[in-house]
């Protein structure tokens, strides 16, 4: 053999394709951890629709409302890092039909409350529970997908909680403003409820648990940028090397901007429509835009991020970064009508969808391998759940009082700067994961 004929490497061994019971099984766990998500925003996002009227129901203002929301967001995060441990050690099988379970027991108690102090005080147990759902759904498809398909399945999939989110502001709406606020909590509680049987009947964590091979191999390490163990059980020492890796709690910083956005979007964009002139109803039913907007978004980000960008996920969410900072100038200069607000809006939702997606959904899995992306996604999003409990108690600041309008011109200020700030953080996470990865592959060809 020649000099030149050893030093050129193999080129990797073509894949084989599923069997007809893998395809079958890994259409399952698609459907069933996608309708699991849109069932845990059945079980949260009611409250966000139906501030304004629990305001009335209650006779207090809407700082108040916004503490419970916060107690929300504050047992969210909390929530995040004690389940990123029982996660990675336990499984997600156990993360989503133990957090929706409770979560659907939690929704029936709010909608026959009676008090201020109810909804405040479970609505925080809510928190604790529902921050099983993401890094549940995130563990429970890791070892269903090959890297090379990741962005373009797990694009599509990610959606799930726009899907959540509109089933919310459609069912609920309509029970809101049909019937009374009690019904569009109960109503959306039934369909969760339904849910949590497809998914208790569907879903595995792994191939191996229904007799199939391993999905997965050595060669979709490529890009990780965070060393891990691979076991399928780990100590809380091996799970300290993921907390600590400079990598992860970078993610979670920029994490934190991109939640600070959406979240305040998702809890005040219907108020902020109602206060403009829109009944609650039709409020609700015009934020959609910002939703249906971020599907789109979503979808393309995912395939953009096989297609072009060819996995560097940094440099694509940096790239929506700059279409999001734009999208929030025309907010600022046009978000005085509460129509072309919704419209405005729409356009911060297709940049924003696609990397905060991408941060806590394909970027988790490929920067520490599949086994590991349950602690990832669940560690990024409780580093990043800061914000939402910073945004809303922010915002309900601004809101104070009866001269609405100057506090949301002050919102849209705000929320420009914090979309500013994503983007020059971004750039540095960019630059650590180029480090990182570069540091992998060294690491990998020195042992080859």
């Amino acid at each position: 053999m020649s000099a030149t004929n050893a030093e050129t490497p193999a080129s990797p061994p073509e894949k084989p394709p599923f069997s007809l019971e893998a395809r079958w099984w890994r259409w399952r766990i698609l459907i069933s951890t996608y309708f699991a998500y849109t069932g845990f925003y059945l079980c949260r996002k009611v409250f966000s629709i139906c501030k304004t009227t629990l305001s009335d129901e209650f006779d207090v203002g809407l700082d108040q409302i916004a503490h419970v929301w916060t107690a929300y967001l504050v047992a969210y995060m909390l929530g995040m890092f004690i389940n990123s441990f029982v996660g990675r050690k336990w499984g997600p099988r156990l993360l989503l039909l133990g957090g929706l379970g409770i979560s659907i027991l939690f929704n029936l108690i709010f909608g026959f409350a009676n008090s201020y102090w109810t909804f405040l005080v479970f609505m925080f147990f809510n928190g604790l529970v529902q921050a099983a759902g993401w890094p549940g759904c995130v563990g429970a498809v890791a070892e269903w997908l090959r890297r090379a398909e990741r962005g373009t399945i797990m694009g599509i999939w990610s959606t799930n909680y726009l899907v959540g989110n509109i089933m919310v502001k459609s069912l609920g709406g309509y029970l809101l403003a049909t019937y009374t606020w009690r019904y569009a909590f109960v109503g959306c509680t039934a369909a969760a409820f339904a849910i949590w049987w497809l998914v208790f009947f569907w879903q595995r964590t792994r191939p191996e648990d229904v007799g199939l091979p391993r999905i997965i191999d050595n060669e979709d390490d490529e890009g990780r940028a965070v060393e891990a163990s691979d076991e399928v059980h780990i100590t809380f020492a091996e799970y300290r090397r993921i907390l600590l890796n400079p990598v992860v709690p970078l993610m979670g910083i920029s994490y934190f901007c991109l939640k600070f956005l959406r979240y305040a979007l998702d809890s005040w964009l219907p108020t902020f429509l109602d206060l403009q002139g829109m009944d609650v109803g039709r409020a609700a039913y015009y934020s959609q835009i910002f939703d249906f907007a971020g599907f789109a978004g979503v979808l393309i980000a995912g395939w953009a991020l096989d297609r072009v960008f060819r996995g560097r996920w940094p440099l694509l969410c940096l790239t929506l970064g700059f279409g999001m900072v734009a999208g929030y100038g025309l907010v600022v200069a046009f978000g005085a009508n509460p129509y072309a607000l919704a419209v405005c809006f729409g356009l911060v939702g297709f940049m924003l969808y696609g990397p905060d997606t991408l941060l806590c959904g394909a970027a988790s899995v490929q920067v520490a391998g599949e086994r590991n992306a349950i602690a990832v996604a669940a560690l990024v999003n409780g580093i990043g759940s800061l914000g939402p409990v910073i945004q809303e108690e922010v915002i309900g600041f601004l809101m104070r009082g009866d001269d609405h309008a100057v506090g949301m011109r002050n919102a849209h200020y705000l929320a420009l700067s914090m979309s500013i700030a994503f983007v020059v953080i971004m750039a540095f996470v960019a630059w650590r994961v180029h480090v990182a990865q570069k540091r992998h592959q060294a690491r990998i060809g020195a042992a080859a």
